[in-house]
Parts: structure tokens; C-alpha cells; sequence
């Protein structure tokens, strides 16, 4: 673990009613990092984001976000310093793209701080991050499914929190799509200082753009570290139950996992 990331989990047990997934869980999120959650289906990924974005109490353990317990803070105060993209998400009917990515901006307003220029230009800053300032008079209800995952991280970028939190935000893009949301990631991360913290299903993906990488089974962390670092056949083998080869991203430098196929 990092000495003292600002968002990080000491020893938590998270569980839904009496159905414990992770037990004993302790990790942190290295501060400026590109971080990605990878593991198979039901191994514990999205309850661990949950649990760092607030949505899920431990059991036992602490969740700590800057220094403080992160159920000691008013919700306001943790929407202003980290922004989610869940799995799924529903706009009201007939709201347009401007008017739902301005929702960002809630945890920046008060009564005594209303709507300004700063706000505006945040909004429109996050529609051209996501390429979807041509559609903000359209309503999101008219949109692809694409077009909509956008308008949704378009949200939390407005938001403008340090730390973004982000539940297969591949969901539903094509893969032009895919892989200028990945760039915006890494671009937040190196140059703006951003901490993130996705969950991806694609390991090649995860294995060229992330910075740090937790691998988890059964809801529990394998390895964590960084990509070339842990990332081995071994690995894949016994995290993913796949057999394959690994081989140097001809672009990227990063691993390339090559499957081996199962019927010759």
C-alpha cells in the first residue's frame, strides 16, 4: 500500500446483508494514479468501488479519505472531492445533455454561491472532453447508448473532484470510443494530477493504460502493482482460469496477453 494515499481501505469486510464478498480487505489507491480494478465476474470489483466511493458501509474496517473516516462526512463534502461513474445510470425524461452535465456542479453550489461563469465553463469544458458539446440542446433520452455513457462521464468530469471513481465506463462505447475515453483517462491522470480508479473487464486495455493494477479473485487482491510488473501467464491462469502467452504491445510497450485456444 502507498504511505498515506488520500483514499485508501484498512482492513474492511464488505458484505451485502449476510453475503460477506471481500473479507478483510486492505488497499490504497497510489495519489496521481491511473489505477485499474481487473478480475472475473463476481470477484468483488464493483463492491470494492462502492465501498471507496461511500455507496457501500464496511462491516468492519475503515474506508479513509483524506486523513477522515469517509462515513464522518457530509455527503456534499465527498461529492466535492470524488466523482462516480456507476454501472448504470438514469436521466429524468426530457432532460437535455447541457442541463444534466450541469448536475456536476452541484457539490459546488450553496446558498451563498450560485450559478457563475466558473460553473459554465466547467460544464462546457467536460462536453468537449467527451465529444458531446454538439448534442447539448438535444434531450439524453434520443441518445445512443453511447452517446448517453458519454453524457454520463461528462458528469463527473464536471464535477471537477481530484479523485474519479469509474464503473465500466466502456460500457456501451465502440471501440474508436473505448479508446478516447482510456486517452481522456490517462491524459486526467499525467497532466492534470487526477487520482482514478476504474474497473474494466478488457486486461489489454487495463495492461496498456493503467498505472497501477489490482487483480482480485473471489474478493480478495491476488497482485497490485504495476502492469508489467504482475501481470504474468501464471497470473492470468489463475485469476482468469485462461491460458494464454504474453508478449510486448508492439505500440505500447505495455503486456499483450495472447490467449491460447482451447480447440485446436
Amino acid at each position: 500500500m502507498s504511505n498515506n494515499p488520500r483514499l485508501h481501505a484498512r482492513a474492511v469486510t464488505l458484505a451485502y446483508e449476510r453475503r460477506i464478498i471481500s473479507a478483510d480487505l486492505s488497499v490504497g489507491i497510489p495519489d496521481g494514479s491511473f489505477t485499474v480494478i481487473v478480475g472475473p465476474n463476481a470477484s468483488g470489483k464493483s463492491t470494492l468501488l462502492r465501498a471507496l466511493a461511500r455507496l457501500l458501509s464496511p462491516s468492519s474496517g475503515q474506508i479513509v479519505l483524506d486523513g477522515k473516516e469517509i462515513g464522518k462526512y457530509a455527503a456534499k463534502a465527498v461529492a466535492s472531492r470524488i466523482g462516480l461513474l456507476p454501472q448504470s445510470s438514469v436521466a429524468p425524461e426530457g432532460i437535455s445533455v447541457f442541463d444534466l452535465v450541469s448536475r456536476g456542479r452541484y457539490p459546488h453550489q450553496s446558498f451563498l454561491r450560485q450559478w457563475s461563469k466558473a460553473d459554465e465553463a466547467a460544464v462546457w469544458e467536460a462536453m468537449e472532453l467527451t465529444g458531446v458539446a454538439d448534442l447539448a440542446d438535444r434531450p439524453v433520452d434520443e441518445l445512443s447508448g453511447g452517446q448517453r455513457q458519454r453524457v454520463w462521464i461528462g458528469v463527473v468530469l464536471a464535477q471537477e473532484t481530484p479523485i474519479l471513481l469509474l464503473d465500466e465506463p466502456t460500457t456501451f462505447l465502440d471501440i474508436a470510443h473505448q479508446i478516447e475515453l482510456l486517452d481522456l483517462c490517462q491524459h486526467l491522470s499525467r497532466h492534470r494530477g487526477r487520482t482514478l480508479v476504474a474497473v474494466l473487464h478488457d486486461l489489454n486495455h487495463a495492461c496498456r493504460y493503467a498505472t497501477h493494477m489490482i487483480a482480485m479473485r473471489d474478493g480478495a487482491i491476488v497482485a497490485e502493482g504495476e502492469p508489467a510488473k504482475i501481470i504474468t501467464p501464471k497470473l492470468v491462469e489463475d485469476v482468469f482460469g485462461l491460458s494464454c502467452m504474453i508478449i510486448d504491445d508492439p505500440v505500447s510497450a505495455t503486456p499483450l496477453i495472447v490467449p491460447r485456444p482451447k480447440l485446436r
